[in-house]
């Protein structure tokens, strides 16, 4: 009934947006990867602080309700009805990996948890974190290797 957590985002986006996602993925650790080590460092720190889906919806959701809550109290009590809705997406976010915002999100490239770790995967194997797959001058099959490696 309620899809894995993991992919419930992915599975509710739309096929074409997905790609795209990766797509820019694959082709922003090429372009790392040919930086040297010291653009990988650069990148999981930027990594680090990237908002992913979940984070961006949490921060929505209580923007919208609070703002609601101030209208209904302040100007016209029908703007409680905003509070009410918004929770109301804000628990099919969490059931099922889809709300409003959600699809606007995710053509803005917002990504998951598990696509942000799989770029940071990808980029501690090309700077050799992992015995699997060897440290490799960089250049796009080294990018290739790591991406696969990631996804495992």
């Amino acid at each position: 009934m309620f899809p894995a957590t993991a992919e419930r985002v992915r599975e509710n986006t739309a096929d074409d947006v997905n790609a795209s996602i990766r797509r820019r993925t694959e082709e922003r650790v090429r372009r790392i990867a040919a930086g040297g080590p010291r653009a990988i460092e650069r990148r999981l720190a930027e990594l680090d602080r990237e908002w992913d889906v979940e984070r961006c919806v949490e921060t929505l959701a209580p923007t919208f309700s609070l703002a609601g809550l101030l209208l209904g109290a302040t100007v016209d009590r029908r703007w409680l009805l905003l509070p009410a809705v918004v929770q109301a997406f804000f628990l099919q976010h969490a059931l099922q990996g889809w709300c409003p915002p959600v699809p606007v999100l995710r053509r803005f490239g917002v990504r998951t948890t598990s696509e942000i770790e799989e770029e940071r995967e990808a980029l501690k194997a090309l700077r050799g974190d992992f015995w699997e797959v060897p440290p490799a001058p960089p250049d796009d099959r080294s990018a290739d290797r790591a991406l696969a490696a990631a996804e495992r």
